[in-house]
């Protein structure tokens, strides 16, 4: 059993050291992406506070009924408890002779409840980091999705293989031994591991089930010739619509939606399709949002869209299906209240520390075993500085992105790409402190860097309706606590600057001479 369990030693490591830079992008990505509507608000301090879903649904009908009589579709996506309007997006009738298809910025808008136009800075918002932590950015979609896929599977791997190698880890949970180097670092390890646990798991093989069909697609090969037959069993509906040419009125979609509302018990309206709007063929599909239950296989019903009768009503997928769509839920995690939200954050964040620890304690165990700790071989001294970079310098980027967002110029042209750029500049330019600055002061300088800027964003401008102190002065709570999570993240990257700063390494009493590195400064080189 020793024999086994050490080579499940051996997979943990490697697996866990190959891809634990993106693992650690991945968890913090995906982790932030919990509040991504209140970053999406935060964002965008020009608009006001939430929308009334049934107001914001009419709203769009008449902006909607000015702007694409005509057109192909309608898709309104109706706003959330925090969400600011009405998401739109319109598919025009194809037309002979056009050029080019129509951009997607002409085709889409967000509008009030009045049926106008919300003019904000032009931003993905809290978007770009959900999008991230599984598509990446500057590479190709379908090679992005095939690489985060491999980098899960090796988390699993990790994860499995690290409860098989701690025969005590729920004993070593409740023990923390400071200032005792390697056994340091790894009582941390194993707390943020063992502290989610369940979580950990869930998090890492549902977010693996969300792409399954494209990782394993053998089964829908087998039993479906087509990938439109796939589709149908998937998200059923009541087929497509014909365009008849003959002008009909649209149905007002406020009683469609509290019809569809009643049928479900109350629960709320996600979104609202409309088919051929302003042709006597209309049809209206009406889903439920994916906060009103676990699964992510929300319930549809379709209306007629000129007389507003029921002709089509989900009753749910099949066991396969519904499984499938409650465990991409439990990942998405958009069900959650605000409470239990709190713990998938924070336990996202017991995840990234986890992986965190696991790359910093991979130096540690091997320098005291290095013939020479003050000159490491090469491959140690990759690992220690893409540490820096990862680990001190992705929190500093994403801060760059927040910054980059209110510094910006609001009316230049691809402005919320270049928030994104702005970012990875950052990152860039962190990576490469972490190879050109002594070990020590480039996890100092990183660290204070990060958070400095924290908690100098909340306060950077007094107008902005989006600051602590105006957010505090409207009674606007949400954005209250959003700035005050950005301080104490801040205060939290000052706290571990100073730890490091001061700390002073202790040497071994050994015939050879091997500097350990107990507490925070586990990660570092001996002092200059």
């Amino acid at each position: 059993m020793s024999g086994f369990r050490q080579s499940q030693s051996s997979l943990h490591t490697w697996s866990g050291l190959i891809v634990g830079w993106v693992l650690f992008t991945i968890f913090l990505m995906g982790t932030v992406s919990y509040w991504r509507a209140d970053l999406n608000r935060w964002m965008r301090p020009e608009l006001s506070g939430p929308s009334r879903p049934e107001q914001a649904v009419a709203g769009a009908q008449a902006y909607l009924r000015r702007t694409a009589p005509d057109a192909r579709s309608w898709f309104i996506s109706v706003p959330g408890a925090h969400e600011i309007g009405a998401q739109l997006f319109w598919q025009p009738q194809p037309m002979e002779g056009e050029a080019r298809p129509r951009r997607r910025r002409d085709t889409q808008a967000l509008v009030d409840a009045d049926g106008q136009p919300l003019h904000a800075r032009d931003t993905r918002g809290g978007e770009f980091f959900y999008r991230f932590h599984f598509d990446l950015h500057y590479v190709p979609v379908i090679w992005a999705r095939w690489f985060v896929g491999f980098c899960a599977m090796a988390m699993l791997v990790a994860i499995i293989s690290g409860v098989i190698t701690h025969k005590k880890i729920f004993k070593d949970f409740f023990t923390f031994r400071r200032g005792r180097g390697q056994r340091t670092w790894l009582d941390g390890h194993n707390a943020t591991a063992v502290l989610a646990l369940p979580f950990h798991l869930m998090i890492t093989y549902t977010g693996l089930v969300t792409l399954m069909t494209l990782y394993m697609p053998w089964a829908a090969v087998a039993n479906y010739e087509q990938t439109d037959k796939l589709f149908d069993a998937l998200f059923p509906s009541a087929g497509e619509v014909a365009r008849t040419g003959a002008p009909a009125p649209l149905v007002n979609l406020v009683p469609l939606m509290r019809d569809a509302s009643a049928r479900w018990g109350g629960a709320a309206v996600g979104t609202v399709r409309v088919a051929e709007p302003g042709d006597a063929a209309a049809r209206v599909t009406i889903s439920a949002s994916q906060a009103s239950g676990i699964s992510a296989r929300a319930p549809s019903i379709s209306y007629s869209g000129t007389t507003g009768r029921m002709i089509w009503q989900s009753h749910g997928a099949d066991g396969a299906a519904e499984a499938a769509g409650v465990m991409i839920g439990l990942h998405a995690g958009r069900y959650a209240p605000d409470l239990l939200r709190w713990l998938y954050f924070l336990s996202g964040m017991g995840g990234t520390v986890m992986v965190a620890s696991g790359l910093v304690l991979w130096t540690v165990k091997r320098r005291e075993k290095l013939p020479d700790p003050d000159r490491p071989h090469f491959g140690f001294r990759l690992v220690e500085r893409l540490n820096i970079g990862f680990i001190a310098g992705l929190p500093l980027a994403m801060t760059g992105y927040l910054w980059a967002n209110r510094l910006l110029p609001t009316d230049i042209e691809g402005r919320a790409e270049w928030e994104i750029h702005a970012m990875f500049l950052a990152w860039g330019a962190a990576l490469l402190v972490g190879f050109l600055r002594p070990v020590r002061r480039a996890w100092v300088e990183l660290f204070a860097l990060t958070g400095a800027a924290m908690i100098a964003l909340p306060f950077h401008d007094l107008s902005n309706s989006r600051g602590l102190l105006q957010s505090g002065a409207m009674g606007d709570m949400r954005m209250v606590a959003m700035n005050l999570t950005i301080c104490a993240l801040g205060a939290t990257f000052l706290m571990m600057a100073r730890k490091v700063r001061r700390y002073q390494p202790r040497q071994k009493r050994s015939a050879r001479k091997v500097a350990t590195l107990p507490n925070a400064q586990a990660i570092l080189e001996p002092a200059e």
